[in-house]
């Protein structure tokens, strides 16, 4: 069966768009990886793998960090050719032939591969395509999204960062909101799509973000809202209670409910 192979920081609910779209469709995803303190001890290729005493000394391998990762990485020519932009999460097909990159287009070739009849990229090129609108929009969010968790993870959030971060969120859900307040059930449509599936994983990940309401407070900025929002809120939450998504989204959740409880005030 064809299928495709993923190598990234974990947990990462990014690569979930992937991985659930891979259960609906009964395509063989293999994931591989480690939390990202641990990936600067890992050899970045197809056969991903922790680093030996020889690769640690072979200095063709070695690569400057950025985004994310300071510091040294080791990463094979293979990989940059597969990944120019080198970075995860980053996918491949079976073979390690091609390179996939950007979780979005990784979650579309899962779905290539799989059933189109169930319609999870839409029934015709309308519904594809503006399957692929929400999709393209989400990117922008993602964005801001990524630059403000590193700053909260990083310590260097400013008001700034979060202030821009906060504007938008409020401009992608607001989206997301009145599309399901006037839909027929799901983003696009009356079925689940991958619009679904991206949504729950870019709302799982800003989510983290509620944590932090202690550091927001003490910048002087206004803590993000969550509950202006409650047909996309509703809409999340059936989505998680579904089979396809719980082994994701459940251990993640119950930890972010911790988290919350722990430091977000």
């Amino acid at each position: 069966m064809s299928g495709i192979r993923i190598f990234s920081y974990l947990p990462n609910p990014r690569i979930w768009k992937a991985t659930i779209a891979a259960r609906i469709l009964g395509v063989n995803v293999e994931v591989r990886g480690v939390s990202g303190g641990q990936l600067s001890k890992w050899l970045w290729d197809f056969d991903a793998r922790e680093l030996t005493e020889s690769d640690k000394e072979n200095l063709a391998l070695r690569r400057q960090g950025r985004t994310g990762f300071r510091g040294e990485l080791f990463k094979t020519d293979a990989f940059m050719q597969a990944h120019p932009y080198g970075t995860v999460p980053a996918a491949f097909s079976d073979d390690g032939t091609v390179g996939i990159f950007e979780s979005n287009s990784i979650m579309r070739v899962v779905a290539r591969l799989g059933d189109a009849g169930k319609g999870l990229y839409g029934t015709n090129a309308y519904t594809a395509s503006r399957i692929d609108s929400f999709l393209d929009a989400s990117l922008v969010f993602a964005r801001d999204s990524q630059i403000y968790l590193l700053a909260l993870g990083g310590d260097s959030l400013t008001k700034e960062v979060h202030d821009r971060a906060k504007n938008a969120f409020e401009s992608w859900m607001g989206a997301i909101e009145r599309t399901i307040q006037t839909g027929e059930g799901y983003i696009v449509g009356d079925q689940l799509t991958l619009a679904d599936i991206c949504f729950v994983a870019e709302y799982s990940l800003f989510s983290r973000e509620r944590a932090w309401n202690r550091t927001i407070e003490a910048l002087g900025s206004d803590i993000i809202d969550w509950t202006i929002y409650p047909a996309a809120t509703d809409h999340y939450e059936m989505l998680c209670e579904n089979p396809n998504f719980v082994d994701d989204l459940r251990p993640f959740r119950q930890k972010l409910a911790q988290d919350i409880e722990k430091h977000g005030g």
